[in-house]
């Protein structure tokens, strides 16, 4: 009997990390306005973005249906493993929801524990990994999933949006914002909040972010004792010279980065980044 982890692509491990972490990965699907693409399988992230370029419409994302779920889980419970499943916020998604339908149509549920991440791209994956150490260090399923609801409210994430054009397009700000905003460079500040992502700011200029981040940080300090997941959309050398200097002030020993997917992508579109650690209690 093992433990086995699941998680949504909305965590935004790529292929390549999941098989080395031994995670299992079910994918979203994102709608564009000429089909529906299956997340990491016929479009991966190069390709959501060069397709977003071009849409006149926002894509958006489907969620996983309780059957998908229950063909993930049947397998595993038949082999005698139990199975935590680390999943994008409820929040956001009906998902989650899905997930519980599917632990009660499926015999022997009760070995499947289900952790709502009340969170989405490296905030999710911030607490798979975790998931995966846990494992590793030879814990329960049911120590596991206790671990990461302990753990979830203590993910701190923010980024930093650097095209106002797809805010513009999903209506979340004006023409006329947008257009004031790209001439003054100034960059939205997102994060999670509850379990959603909300706007909490903005800056002007590069300086600022950095200045913005540190500020975050003393607000809500780091625990090293777990890893900090960095991200970017498109931007990756802007993201290595902000992870280079936001490690060096505070100090940080154990980094890691992921791309960011379609959920923060529609919205952001190329050139966001930023970070998620665990925060001190």
């Amino acid at each position: 009997m093992a433990v086995r982890i699941i998680t949504d692509s909305t965590s935004d491990l790529t292929p390549e990390e999941a098989a080395a972490l031994k995670v299992l990965r079910i994918p979203m699907r994102v709608i564009f306005e000429d089909g529906v693409y299956t997340d990491g399988v016929d479009i991966d992230k190069a390709g959501f973005y060069a397709k977003q370029a071009e849409a006149k419409v926002l894509p958006r994302t489907t969620q996983v249906n309780p059957q998908e779920y229950c063909d993930v889980f049947c397998p595993l419970l038949e082999n005698g493993d139990d199975v935590v499943a680390v999943l994008l916020s409820s929040k956001l998604s009906g998902s989650f929801q899905s997930a519980v339908i599917a632990k009660e149509m499926t015999e022997g549920g009760e070995r499947i524990h289900l952790v709502d991440s009340r969170n989405v791209t490296i905030g999710e994956g911030l607490l798979v990994r975790e998931a995966a150490r846990l494992r590793d260090a030879g814990k329960s399923a049911a120590e596991i999933a206790a671990a990461l609801e302990d753990l979830r409210g203590r993910v701190r994430f923010i980024a930093f949006v650097g095209t106002l054009k797809y805010l513009k397009m999903g209506g979340r700000i004006s023409a006329s914002t947008a257009a004031l905003g790209t001439v003054l460079n100034i960059s939205p500040v997102v994060a999670i909040v509850d379990g959603e992502v909300k706007a909490v700011g903005r800056v002007r200029g590069s300086q600022k972010i950095l200045a913005y981040t540190l500020d975050f940080a003393a607000q809500y300090p780091v625990d090293n004792r777990y890893a900090v997941v960095f991200g970017h959309s498109r931007c990756q050398e802007v993201m290595e010279a902000y992870r280079e200097k936001v490690s060096a002030a505070l100090g940080l020993r154990d980094c890691v980065w992921d791309e960011l997917g379609a959920v923060i992508g529609t919205h952001a579109g190329p050139g966001c980044y930023g970070l998620a650690y665990i925060g001190q209690k």
